[in-house]
């Protein structure tokens, strides 16, 4: 095993990428508020990262305003979002990076505070999820018991991933990536103990996948599919996700995919699940990017607990192409250049993930100090 499988060049879309070194969606929340919009120092904090022909893919980003589970997390379903991210995207293309920017939406993990009719907030079905979720004025209450959505509605919603794509497009960024995991909408629909219902968007396998499928074929429908990804979590246990038996389901939805001709699949590891809000490493569970690499024969890309050494083996086995790191990229701004040299690694202040401010967000040092 080398390291250097992970610098070698990789086709990703329309573009080529110099490394296999993927920097992951991290949520952040240091978006300008009011107005959830991407700012100065955002830009600061993704340009620090980039890397000649390194791929980015930037945070989670809420396709409609109710959409969102924190005061502060970006947006871009408004003018002023758009412009907030060309900032971002400039400074990155300036470094000669690629990015992609993650779209979501939280589904029951939302608040009413964030609706625009003060209602509770939207999911496949009424079922309430365990936990506290930061209200718009940054207080904390549990949970609330979402409103199911009506067939009626889902349209709509399509829509507003096809018009975040277009805001992303407009915004210069390379590609856009939509976010089917972590417990958020599109996967509340994918999973049977979160979607209940009995219209077309539920029961069957076929039913449930529905929504995810109308997404990404409406989202790749603006971009083209090339610059279409799409992040699932098979066996994921956060924000209350998990299904019993995982496997056909994934299979059938990761099959369906495979056909669009899509840029990548992002798989997180099921090892991993929950880490943006605890230390976590699952032991004795299996490798999603090994178990449905067969069903995939595009360009996959495993999150994970990932070291260099890891990362490498998977890539040397050809269980994925490419390996995202998260944590170690908030902590490490040149993160590629010391996994190829060998050098240590800082270590990241988890107490600082979602904070506000430069503490923990851009003073991490480079190995040129």
């Amino acid at each position: 095993m080398s390291i250097e499988s992970l610098f070698r060049p990789l086709k990703v879309g329309p573009l080529t990428l110099s490394h296999r070194v993927v920097m992951a969606p991290l949520t952040r929340m240091r978006a300008t508020v009011p107005g959830c919009v991407p700012n100065a120092l955002n830009a600061r904090y993704y340009a620090q990262r980039a890397t000649p022909g390194g791929l980015i893919v930037a945070e989670a980003s809420q396709v409609d305003p109710g959409g969102r589970t924190a005061p502060s997390t970006p947006g871009i379903h408004s003018d002023e979002q758009v412009e907030g991210w060309s900032q971002v995207v400039r400074a990155i293309h300036e470094r000669g990076g690629h990015v992609f920017l993650q779209l979501w939406h939280v589904g029951r993990l939302s608040h009413s505070s964030y609706q625009a009719d003060g209602g509770p907030p939207v999911a496949p079905s009424e079922v309430r999820a365990e936990g506290m979720v930061r209200t718009a004025d940054g207080g904390r209450e549990p949970y609330q018991t979402p409103r199911a959505l009506r067939t009626d509605e889902l349209p709509g919603l399509v829509e507003a991933y096809a018009r975040a794509t277009r805001n992303a497009m407009r915004a210069g960024f390379d590609g856009v990536e939509v976010h089917g995991a972590n417990g958020y909408l599109l996967e509340q629909f994918l999973q049977s103990r979160t979607n209940l219902r009995t219209d077309a968007y539920g029961g069957s396998i076929e039913g449930r996948a529905r929504l995810l499928l109308e997404v990404t074929r409406a989202v790749a429908s603006v971009c083209g599919a090339e610059r279409v990804g799409v992040r699932l979590s098979p066996f994921g246990v956060a924000n209350g996700s998990g299904e019993d038996d995982p496997e056909p389901l994934y299979r059938h939805v990761i099959r369906a995919l495979d056909a669009f001709g899509l840029a990548y699949l992002h798989l997180i590891e099921p090892r991993a699940s929950g880490a943006g809000q605890a230390e976590v490493d699952r032991q004795g569970v299996p490798s999603a990017a090994a178990m449905f690499r067969p069903d995939w024969h595009g360009v996959l890309i495993a999150a994970g607990n990932f070291r260099g050494d890891g990362a490498a083996a998977m890539v040397e086995a050809g269980d994925a192409d490419a390996i995202a790191f998260g944590r170690l990229f908030i902590s490490n701004p040149d993160l590629p250049a010391r996994l190829r040299a060998g050098a240590p690694l800082t270590p990241y202040d988890r107490a600082t993930f979602y904070t506000q401010g430069e503490a923990g967000y851009v003073d991490y040092p480079t190995m040129a100090g």
